[in-house]
């Protein structure tokens, strides 16, 4: 097991951070007062800009492994241009691979039809249009996706849809064009893992509708943003279904392998940079006749944030690596404990970076607080910790007890 970075991801790696460092950081600030201005979802200027930059450099849809359509990287060489990407919030749309259109669009290349393909995964592939996915629901708990009531009726050669989703992420962006509904087709299959399907869904489709922008710890994370939404009697042709009717735990298992390590491999970014700050803010201040940094509670938080931050990066980079030896199913138990794993570590490292920056930490002026916001939402994003946890424990006593026999 060797997780030396390639010669080629080293390379990308390089000019990823260049290209951070010469033309996103001095704007940074700038993204952030453009959001705060005029009309908060309409996509940002800035990004617009860097974007042509980032396709004329050859940094674009760097995610998608093993596919001539993207950059063509292994999971474990894209792991650390994702942790460079998850430093700032914007980033990652700057390359093309923001969620959830990163999944949306593994999706699209492993289960779409030509068609499919032709309509949706085209312009998303090339940043002309974004996407959203609509599966939980907020009136049953949906960490068990068996639960989700939502309707996929045939009706000749349509399927009509009714529901009530709701942390659709994406669909406040005007760029949403198309969204993946997950519902059930067969309420009555007598296996419950045939009972839903995944459909495409456009946004301007009659019944479709937005209740609700969504905040989280009070941020709207405009432009892109969070949606509670209706679906009302939604007529879609027969030809949208992704897969077949009852494959939709099937698709789910294929996108949430990527999609929960994509987020891992972000918040690593994020650890670093409130470490950073952490440092040079303890560095710069002085308490009681002498350097904050020197307070030995400061020592042993800077030592277990570094210990933790390097402990999940290599747990995140095993996990990348059974990604891509073994596959995404052999790989599960490591995708779980790093999707525990990292969330919480972010949630820990940022909070003594706030604390650290005493009340300017829980500000806008450093963005740690926002910072905080996405890392503790990642304990509940693609499942909850406690559902993870089950698994992992489920697993693992498979394992020790088929071993000790």
């Amino acid at each position: 097991m060797d997780f030396a970075y390639s010669a080629r991801c080293q390379d990308m790696l390089a000019r990823v951070r260049a290209f951070m460092e010469t033309h996103y950081y001095p704007f940074e600030a700038d993204m952030f007062a453009e959001v705060a201005k005029g009309n908060r979802w309409q996509p940002l200027t800035i990004i617009e800009e860097l974007k042509d930059k980032a396709r004329k450099e050859g940094l674009w849809n760097l995610f998608l492994p093993d596919s001539d359509q993207g950059a063509g990287l292994s999971n474990l060489d894209y792991a650390p241009l994702a942790e460079e990407m998850g430093r700032s919030f914007f980033a990652s749309e700057v390359f093309n691979c923001s969620a959830p259109d990163t999944g949306n669009m593994e999706v699209l290349v492993r289960y779409g039809t030509p068609a499919q393909q032709e309509r949706w995964l085209k312009p998303l592939l090339a940043g002309e249009i974004r996407s959203a996915f609509a599966m939980t629901e907020p009136d049953v708990a949906s960490s068990d996706a068996r639960n989700i009531q939502s309707s996929i009726v045939r009706d000749g050669n349509d399927y009509v849809i009714n529901g009530r989703k709701w942390w659709t992420s994406g669909a406040g962006d005007p760029r949403c064009k198309v969204l993946i509904f997950m519902g059930k087709s067969d309420p009555d299959h007598e296996d419950i893992y045939r009972q839903q399907s995944m459909i495409l869904v456009p946004m301007d489709t009659p019944g479709v509708k937005v209740t609700r922008m969504l905040p989280v710890f009070g941020y709207d994370d405009a432009p892109h943003g969070h949606a509670e939404m209706t679906f009302t009697d939604v007529r879609v042709p027969k030809e949208n279904m992704l897969l077949g009717e009852g494959r939709g735990f099937e698709i789910a298992q294929g996108r949430l392998g990527p999609g929960r390590i994509h987020h891992c491999m972000r918040l690593i970014g994020l650890a670093e940079r409130a470490l950073e700050k952490m440092c040079q803010r303890l560095t710069a201040r002085e308490a009681f006749g002498t350097p904050v940094v020197r307070q030995s509670v400061w020592s042993e938080r800077i030592a277990d944030a570094r210990i933790r931050i390097d402990t999940a990066r290599l747990l995140t980079l095993k996990a990348a690596w059974m990604m891509d030896t073994v596959g995404n199913k052999a790989a599960k138990k490591e995708i779980a404990m790093i999707k525990v794993a990292a969330p919480n570590m972010a949630c820990d490292v940022i909070d003594w970076a706030i604390q650290a920056h005493g009340g300017g930490g829980v500000s806008d002026d450093f963005g740690l607080a926002y910072a905080y916001a996405q890392a503790r939402t990642l304990r509940l994003a693609d499942g909850p910790d406690e559902v993870h946890r089950n698994q992992i424990a489920k697993q693992e006593v498979r394992e020790q007890t088929r071993a000790n026999h």
